[in-house]
């Protein structure tokens, strides 16, 4: 599984980073997070508003700092 966190570095974009690493932690899933902060590779996704997370190439989240259940709920599928 390859997760994207997109943001360029900001307080919520770091926040969003934890919840993302503290969620794959507890749920035992084997995933490689990476932080895309290059404003060209994030538009690519056709996010125009950080933080923003991709899970296998599908945008789960724009603009806000996701709930660690949620992030969860998106490792199961």
């Amino acid at each position: 599984m390859e997760i994207k966190v997109l943001g360029p570095g900001c307080p919520k974009c770091q926040q969003t980073e934890r919840i993302v690493k503290e969620a794959v932690s507890e749920s035992g899933v084997d995933a490689q997070i990476d932080k895309v902060t290059d404003t060209m590779e994030i538009a690519g996704y056709g996010v125009f508003g950080t933080p923003a997370v991709v899970v296998d190439g599908e945008v789960k989240s724009v603009g806000k700092i996701p709930k660690k259940e949620d992030v969860k709920k998106w490792l199961k599928k």
